[in-house]
């Protein structure tokens, strides 16, 4: 009974977005009000359908329906509750019912936001959204359909992937990556709806900035909790190995991040209208990308799905979608005209403008290092690989200048600007600089990117912090006192601007944890004996020995070491080694303890009797990382809190330094 109401009810959603479709590029053409209507209703019956659908996975997994065949495949009876409910998005076909059913709420909730408001885009955005709705549900109902039938239902199964089981960030970090994923459609259906429209007014922007901020937030966060979940659970210490699915989320952030500084630009200056739409379904595009990379089967990963029949349909579908989006592109973006002008190169717009290139030459630099061994093995039938050496040699000066242009755009007013205004507002940051690359080479930092990264992040941390209270110091300079002031320009009328600027100082953190925990990381291997010690980066490590636990859905081996430092105890580290039983390999979970500036990380590398082989781990400034991200996010959410509006009139003189916005 279960597959049976699984399989109609996803069939019901397939004719559910096609009709909705249909219905709502008639009436955006027709200029239909009673049409728009009816493409609401529909849109809100396929969210309806999709959380039924999702919800009746969710049934057949926590009771145990080995009929269902996606059930029988990931299903099991000896693993946690958490595990069956997270399983979910666990392997292939549940990981599309997935999609679609944050696909729905996506559309549902967006339709009702604006559903007195955007007539004239509404029925595009609409129909963009459910033509979107109706590919992943054909999916879900043919290739990747989870509800088929198992004639003779096994006893029990498998259960999900043992790395998906080892560490309780798989809870959080898959649906943030698909609310980041799906979310792109969002501001992709209006940026196809504006082209359709044929105008881009300044009514509109506030949707389509929304619309792409929430989903960057969630890429965001989700981004940082890959590199977290690699660090905690792979053992290899590291957390971004240039892997190809995770260069797939990365690229969709990098033009998301683009598209929304661009946006800044087009609601200041009235310019970089076809720019900004550009960016904003290369975003979708790429999404659509790495759904074929982390689903095809065609790149091997930790992260990847394994081989499957759906990658020529995705790879259809994207193909389809960069038609459309090139042609009309072609054909109406001349119908987006500037409302204003560039005046100067050398001005904060000239900078986004600048910064906006670096995105995209780093874009291009990623996707061609993750896509050119694909094209090779194609073409010439020969394997090879692109590896760490070429993503670091092109990456690192690229974000070494975007991590420069973080500081100087923000420091340089809106329009033209004197000699002298230019230099008062970019020479004083270099001290602050200096300062910084001083203190990190007394530290001993001595890699010269390093420097460098410390050099311009001591810079952009000065203006960011700078600019960041300005309106706060300005108000107080005109005798208001602090408490009223502070809620007036950061909390109540400059949120969105306070929020931009904390995403700034969360990004100048992680480029400066990355360089410093990249090359100022040391490590040791080594072999100790119950009751041996060994001492390394200022702490002294003692294996005490091991204990065997018996757990549900596995058998652990735990190995107890005692850290101490100049003779005080310090913690004591756990790491283990976790045997599945549907894998022959035992998977290893390494320990970390965590200070301020840095992580003490132990990874088994292999238990025989009393002896232990570790590798010993001192990463300094790793968990900044982790801290600065969330902030990125935080600020990000601040920016969305909704404002009272405002009118911007586009002008030649630059707009009051106390208006100023940025964005992530």
């Amino acid at each position: 009974m279960t597959p049976i109401l699984g399989r109609f009810i996803i069939l019901a959603s397939v004719l559910v977005a096609t009709t909705g479709a249909f219905i709502a590029y008639a009436a955006g053409a027709k200029r239909s009000p009673e049409g728009l209507r009816w493409s609401q209703r529909f849109a809100y019956a396929f969210a309806a359908l999709m959380i039924a659908a999702t919800g009746v996975m969710e049934y057949a997994l926590i009771t145990h329906d080995f009929s269902v065949q996606y059930v029988a495949h990931v299903g099991s009876t000896q693993v946690p509750l958490w595990v069956t409910i997270v399983s979910l998005w666990s392997s292939l076909e549940g990981s599309i019912l997935f999609w679609g059913f944050i696909l729905g709420i996506y559309i549902a909730v967006t339709t009702w936001i604006n559903r007195n408001d955007h007539q004239e885009y509404m029925p595009y955005a609409i129909g963009t959204w459910l033509s979107c709705g109706a590919f992943f549900s054909f999916l879900i109902a043919g290739p990747a359909n989870p509800f088929l039938t198992v004639a003779n239902p096994p006893l029990d199964g498998p259960g999900p992937n043992p790395l998906l089981q080892n560490h309780l960030l798989m809870i959080i970090h898959p649906p943030m990556l698909y609310l980041g994923y799906v979310g792109m459609t969002i501001p992709f259906g209006f940026a196809i709806a504006a082209l359709l429209r044929g105008r881009l007014g300044q009514s509109f922007l506030r949707p389509l900035r929304a619309s792409l901020l929430l989903p960057w937030v969630f890429l965001t966060i989700a981004i940082m909790l890959g590199g977290w979940w690699a660090y905690e659970v792979l053992g290899w210490g590291g957390y971004w190995a240039w892997d190809p699915v995770e260069n797939a989320s990365l690229l969709p952030w990098l033009t998301a991040t683009a598209a929304l500084h661009s946006a800044i630009v087009m609601e200041r200056r009235g310019v970089l209208k076809g720019w900004t739409v550009t960016l904003i379904q290369a975003s979708f595009l790429l999404t659509i990308l790495g759904t074929f990379m982390t689903r095809s089967g065609v790149f091997n990963s930790v992260h990847s799905f394994t081989q499957s029949s759906i990658g020529p349909t995705i790879l259809i579908f994207l193909a389809a979608v960069l038609l459309f989006s090139v042609a009309l592109l072609s054909f109406r973006i001349d119908s987006l005209e500037a409302e204003g002008q560039l005046d100067s190169a050398v001005s904060r717009e000239g900078m986004f403008l600048v910064n906006n290139l670096f995105f995209v030459v780093l874009t291009f630099t990623v996707l061609i290092g993750t896509c050119f061994p694909l094209v090779v093995e194609a073409v010439k039938g020969k394997q090879m690989s692109v590896g760490r050496p070429y993503f670091d040699a092109m990456v690192v000066p690229i974000g070494t200048a975007l991590l420069f242009l973080l500081g100087v755009g923000p420091a340089l007013p809106w329009g033209r600007a004197s000699r002298k205004e230019m230099q008062r507002a970019l020479l004083p940051p270099f001290i602050t600089g200096a300062v910084v690359l001083v203190i990190g080479y007394v530290l001993g930092v001595r890699n010269p990117w390093t420097l460098i990264t410390l050099l311009f992040g001591g810079y952009a941390a000065h203006v960011t912090l700078a600019q960041m209270w300005l309106p706060l110091r300005q108000r107080m300079k005109r005798g208001d006192s602090f408490g009223p002031a502070l809620i007036d320009t950061q909390l109540r009328r400059g949120r969105r601007r306070f929020g931009g600027y904390v995403v700034h100082a969360g990004a100048v953190i992680v480029f400066v944890a990355i360089a410093v925990s990249s090359t100022m990381r040391t490590q040791q291997e080594v072999t100790l004996t119950r009751g041996q010690s060994t001492t390394f980066a200022g702490y002294t490590v003692t294996f005490t020995g091991t204990e065997e636990r018996a757990e549900p859905n596995r058998q652990s081996t735990i190995a107890h070491f005692n850290i101490s430092k100049d003779g005080k105890p310090v913690t004591t580290m756990e790491p283990r080694m976790n045997q599945y039983a549907t894998m022959r390999e035992p998977i290893g979970t390494p320990a970390v303890h965590s200070t301020i500036t840095r992580d003490y990380y132990i990874s088994i590398m292999n238990l025989q009797g009393d002896q232990a082989g570790v590798l010993i781990i001192n990463m300094p400034m790793v968990g900044w990382i982790w801290f600065a991200v969330l902030m990125m996010g935080v600020g990000g959410l601040i920016a969305l809190i909704p404002m009272r509006r405002r009118t911007y009139v586009v002008v030649p003189e630059r707009a009051p330094e106390i208006d100023s916005e940025v964005v992530a």
